[in-house]
């Protein structure tokens, strides 16, 4: 198959074509700079010039929580215009098979953990990331409109639980909970530092899947494209508090001070585990443990962003 990706710089995207060495399907990764999103006319410019059979739609504005409390304009109206542009353009150039790939922030704050796909729009969203929840949303539901419409599109959605590992953001003013951690206790053990900060109470449970496992279902679900679900999380079944994720990463970089929870910062919502029913039904389950995954991830950022 020819295989359009989208955010092919990205944690997703990266990792998903490496993974693809082992595959024979051609990948066309463009670049933000060679294929602007928000664009509409040159999204359908390049589908028609090159006329992928399937899309993977990974591309988007993404941070952590105070990327998204700053900048919730961006994480809204991007995100949107480019998941409508990109969709609207598959469909109108008869592109039959496309993958989106959405968000766990999308499932109501009170909702019942864990998340199923059926409770997408039974409540009201957690307010530090709704403008990325609304955007992911609303391409969701296209994709569904249009595979309920259109006889012999297959517009599918994954939602993913959180996601790190190697090519994931280091930057601690932009990335996600995991990468900012062992960036900041890998800086304390460096400068000798006592005390590593927290945000929030660390009580709060995450669930995190290593983008390797993540890459090697997006290939076990190109090729049973046809009977994977509309909607589909994708999980590992179960979650720690955030105190959990910083004593490992702790240990595995030998820290040896002590963490303080600063109640001044966000703490998200309390919990935010995804069902992963469906995901048995259809056959896959992750392989990688929390601890080789975060080593496997402290080596990338050692090696590649360190030295």
């Amino acid at each position: 198959m020819k295989i359009l990706i989208t955010g092919g710089s990205g944690l997703v995207g990266k990792n998903i074509i490496k993974f693809a060495e082992k595959y024979e399907h051609e990948f066309i990764a463009p670049s933000s700079s060679e294929l602007d999103l928000t664009k509409k006319n040159l999204v359908e410019g390049f589908l028609e010039k090159n006329t992928p059979d399937l899309i993977i739609h990974a591309a988007g504005v993404v941070g952590g929580i105070m990327a998204n409390i700053d900048k919730p304009v961006d994480f809204l109206s991007k995100n949107a215009e480019m998941g409508l542009n990109l969709i609207m353009a598959a469909r109108k150039k008869s592109i039959k098979s496309f993958l989106n790939l959405a968000s766990s922030c999308m499932y109501p704050i009170n909702c019942k953990n864990p998340l199923k796909e059926t409770e997408i729009l039974s409540g009201r969203l957690e307010p530090t990331n709704e403008g990325y929840a609304l955007s992911k949303i609303l391409s969701t539901k296209l994709c569904e409109y249009i595979s309920k419409s259109d006889v012999g599109y297959n517009y599918k959605t994954l939602i993913p639980c959180n996601l790190y590992g190697p090519y994931d953001n280091f930057n601690n003013e932009t990335s996600h909970m995991i990468p900012a951690a062992i960036n900041k206790i890998y800086t304390a053990v460096k400068n000798n530092e006592t005390k590593v900060k927290i945000w929030g109470d660390g009580q709060s449970r995450r669930e995190f899947m290593h983008i390797h496992d993540f890459a090697d279902f997006i290939f076990f679900a190109i090729n049973n494209f046809q009977k994977m679900p509309e909607i589909l999380n994708v999980g590992i079944g179960y979650d720690y508090s955030i105190n959990d994720y910083y004593f490992a990463i702790a240990k595995l970089l030998n820290y040896h001070g002590e963490f303080e929870n600063d109640l001044s910062m966000p703490s998200g919502v309390k919990q935010k585990l995804v069902d992963i029913g469906r995901l048995e039904k259809f056959g896959w389950r992750h392989k990688i443990p929390l601890n080789d995954g975060l080593k496997i991830t402290i080596d990338y950022f050692k090696k590649t962003l360190i030295n």
